[in-house]
């Protein structure tokens, strides 16, 4: 077993041995840190120039509610059986059909990751550049911009290689700063002396508390859950990656549970305050008028580096379980090709990671229901389960689902379904999904 350890630090292809399984603090720093993204603030932006004060708080707390208890659930079954969503999907999709969502999940974290460097190195050359260049002759940021990219990604590549330590140590120091600045922002968006602000102290909190939202600014109740779910329902599907190490269940439960509810709800909650406040809702300029853009660059690239490396981490998981290969070399190939494509996949990639997002849920909805539901809690040890190659049942009702997830979403062109698209893309795919995984298995 300890050589079998050593060849295999990320232990892509086995379950998680004892002697590396982790405490409380361990587990809740880790995931903490994935849960703390920029993303989220950004989410929170738009919900609260969207909403009233009231509304958004409903908004907030049932879709992290929601997260909280889905990717609960996907950490019990991590943290019980000590596997990968990947080795998971074996149980439920087959062997080959395992291919499937470890395919999704790492093309999506090699976006995200890719839209992470650039959300870093876009601000960053906006904070330098006049600095190192009064005179232009950095060519309006352009090489400048592609050095930071480039420094970035490899420097967010390093951590994910060297694994679950190295992602432990980041979060350490990435988790209270940032929850200072965030902190920090929204105390003086609302108590601070800002005269050009719409709600200017000494009545910011007066004015949040009544905040209506612009004419043509409005988001539906609908809209603004789904935007709380989806801002990390695709990460959260990621969960048992990290889950997996904990000691007990009861640690992958709580410490999964902790971060997707208030680590999520915090970082929404910071994006929305300033937003709601200065009437934008892009953080950045939030930071720029509040004269906090050089903390922000230095926090904000702490907050990203965090989740960047975990779904690098997952992403190299992924493609292991469909080649073979050990995880550390594609975590690499992958921080490459995500660093490369960094630019272009900020410009134009979001839109159709979005439409990603929707193929995801669906499988933590299957795996989820197999495991309590189909197998009763219990799933025979790795080694000496027998898989078929391609479990039909699942396969079928993983594209039932996301059909239907994306025509809640209108991302079918020409098909609109009233009631669907009122509702929660996401929750009916992982409905259809969940319905149609049983009612298949129970024919088979």
């Amino acid at each position: 077993m300890k050589e079998q350890v050593q060849q295999s630090r990320d232990f892509e292809q086995q379950s998680i041995p004892t002697s590396h399984r982790r405490g409380f603090w361990s587990m809740f720093v880790i995931m903490m840190g994935f849960t703390f993204f920029s993303a989220s603030m950004f989410t929170g932006g738009h919900m609260g120039t969207g909403l009233t004060f009231r509304n958004f708080i409903i908004a907030l707390l049932i879709g992290n509610l929601f997260l909280g208890v889905y990717t609960g659930l996907l950490a019990y079954a991590a943290s019980r059986t000590q596997l990968s969503i990947h080795l998971l999907s074996h149980y439920a999709f087959g062997t080959k059909g395992s291919y499937i969502p470890s395919a999704v999940l790492a093309i999506t974290q090699i976006g995200w990751f890719g839209v992470g460097v650039a959300m870093f190195a876009l601000p960053t050359t906006a904070a330098v550049l006049p600095l190192l260049s009064p005179d232009g002759w950095l060519a309006q940021g352009d090489h400048l911009l592609w050095v930071i990219v480039i420094l970035s990604g490899a420097v967010m590549t390093s951590t994910a290689y060297w694994g679950i330590k190295a992602l432990r140590i980041i979060s350490i120091v990435a988790v209270p700063a940032i929850a200072v600045l965030g902190l920090y922002s929204a105390v003086q968006a609302l108590f601070f002396d800002h005269p050009e602000a719409i709600g200017s102290a000494p009545n910011g909190w007066a004015y949040l508390s009544q905040h209506i939202p612009e004419a043509g600014k409005e988001i539906t109740m609908v809209t603004a859950i789904s935007m709380a779910i989806g801002s990390f329902i695709s990460g959260g599907s990621c969960t048992p990656d990290f889950a997996r190490y904990s000691k007990t269940t009861k640690i992958g439960v709580s410490t999964t549970v902790l971060a997707f509810f208030i680590g999520n709800s915090i970082m929404i909650a910071f994006g929305a305050i300033g937003a709601m406040v200065w009437n934008v809702p892009d953080i950045s300029e939030v930071l720029i008028a509040q004269g906090l853009l050089i903390a922000g660059v230095i926090v904000l690239g702490l907050n990203i580096w965090t989740t960047n490396d975990n779904a690098l981490y997952t992403s190299g998981l992924g493609l292991a379980n469909i080649t073979k290969l050990p995880k550390r070399y594609l975590v690499l190939l992958n921080g490459a090709v995500g660093t490369l494509f960094a630019i272009w996949l900020n410009n134009n990639f979001v839109g159709w990671l979005n439409i990603l997002n929707t193929f995801i849920p669906p499988v933590g909805a299957i795996l989820i229901v197999d495991y309590l539901i189909c197998h009763k809690a219990h799933y025979a040890p790795l080694q000496q389960a027998r898989f078929c190659t391609v479990s039909w049942p699942a396969v079928i009702s993983w594209a039932l689902g996301t059909i239907v997830a994306l025509i809640g979403a209108d991302k079918l062109p020409g098909i609109h379904v009233d009631f669907l698209s009122n509702s929660l893309p996401a929750v009916n795919g992982m409905l259809v999904a969940i319905v149609a995984y049983l009612l298949l298995n129970r024919t088979k």
